[in-house]
Order: C-alpha cells, then sequence, then structure tokens
C-alpha cells in the first residue's frame, strides 16, 4: 500500500488503515522521524546507525526522512512515523527526572498495530544516565544515540510483526534497562526475526 504523507501529520493519522507494515515490500521501509523538542546531531546520527544495524538480520532496510524536508506530494509504499517528545539531549548535569512509565509506544487500533510510534525522551535520557559510569559520560551523545535506537527497533519489531506482545528476551522484551539500551550487542534473536518474516510475508 501506498502513503501520500500530509504536511500534518494528525490529519494522515486519521486517514491510514490500520497497517502493520505487515506489507513491506521489496524489504524497504521509510521512517518518517520527528522532533518536538531539542535534539542532538551525534545523537540522531548513533541512532540511525544503531538501528540499521539492529535490523541488518530481518532484511528490511530502513531509508530516513526528516518530517521537515517531507513534501505534500511524497509517497511511501512502506511507512512508519516516529514522533520524539521532549529533550533528546544528554544534559551536562545531572537532571532528575521521574522515569516511570514507557519509554516509548506504538498506536493499535481495534487490536491491529498501527505504522505511528511517540518515543519520550527525558525517561530515555534518564534510564541511560543510570547505567553510565566513568568514561561514558565523554561519549554520552553516542550512548544516548544507541539507546534511541534500541528503543526505536522494538517499536518497529510491534509494527514490522504485526503483534503487540513481548518476549522473555531480546529486542522485544517488554522492558530494557538502561545498560541494555546503551549495549552494542542488542540484536534481533532468532524468534523475533521469525516473528518479523512472518509478518512482512503477508
Amino acid at each position: 500500500m501506498r502513503y501520500v504523507v500530509a504536511l500534518l501529520f494528525i490529519p494522515l493519522l486519521c486517514a491510514v488503515d490500520a497497517v502493520a507494515a505487515s506489507a513491506v515490500q521489496g524489504g524497504e521501509l521509510t521512517i518518517v522521524f520527528g522532533f518536538d523538542g531539542p535534539s542532538s546531531r551525534q545523537s540522531v546520527q548513533a541512532m540511525k546507525r544503531e538501528v540499521d544495524a539492529i535490523m541488518h538480520d530481518s532484511g528490511v532496510q530502513v531509508n530516513w526522512r526528516d518530517r521537515k524536508d517531507i513534501h505534500p506530494t511524497d509517497s511511501f509504499t512502506n511507512l512508519v512515523v516516529v514522533t520524539f517528545h521532549g529533550k533528546c539531549v544528554m544534559e551536562p548535569v545531572p537532571f532528575l527526572y521521574d522515569e516511570r512509565g514507557p519509554l516509548a509506544f506504538t498506536n493499535t487500533s481495534d487490536g491491529d498495530v498501527l505504522p505511528f510510534s511517540e518515543i519520550a525522551c527525558d525517561r530515555v535520557r534518564s534510564s541511560v544516565r543510570g547505567a553510565m559510569w566513568g568514561g561514558d559520560f565523554a561519549r554520552s551523545d553516542l550512548l544516548f544515540g544507541r539507546a534511541l535506537a534500541g528503543v526505536l527497533a522494538h517499536e518497529l519489531y510491534h509494527v514490522l510483526a504485526g503483534t503487540d506482545s513481548h518476549a522473555d528476551s531480546g529486542v522485544a522484551k517488554r522492558a530494557l534497562s538502561g545498560a541494555e539500551l546503551i549495549s552494542d550487542q542488542l540484536r534481533l534473536n532468532r524468534n523475533e526475526l521469525d516473528r518479523i518474516h512472518s509478518g512482512t510475508a503477508h
């Protein structure tokens, strides 16, 4: 199914049928992303690299488009819209924030997983800071970007597999710790890959 992107994403959300990018064709998926607060260029670049690495074995090739660069006539065969809320930057000094609650969520409608995800940067940042020590603070932008990638990959799993269920381990765990999010070892496991391949085959 091909989607024409409107400049306003709320009308787009209302107009799109319940689609789990379970119809990914040709292995390509476009992520249209946007920030409603400040963001770090280094963290965004790190996030993109890490998402590509996490998704590598799935056979899904991710194309990134900033929503500021989208034109009304642009169309995409397979689309996921991701909105980042809050401050998507690491604070230079400890910043107290209540990290309780989900780091991100993906919208559903009547049991169908929709390709619209939202990520709470403040909660991700708080989780990451609690897992950092020593020399980690010198590369906080990279680690924060890696954490955003892990959270986003979790939501992409839901969209691509067409499920809101979780797993006991891997990217699809119900809760990923700060240490897991900043690790460079977070990858899709065999069960997650099978679910994605099953979902994208329909």
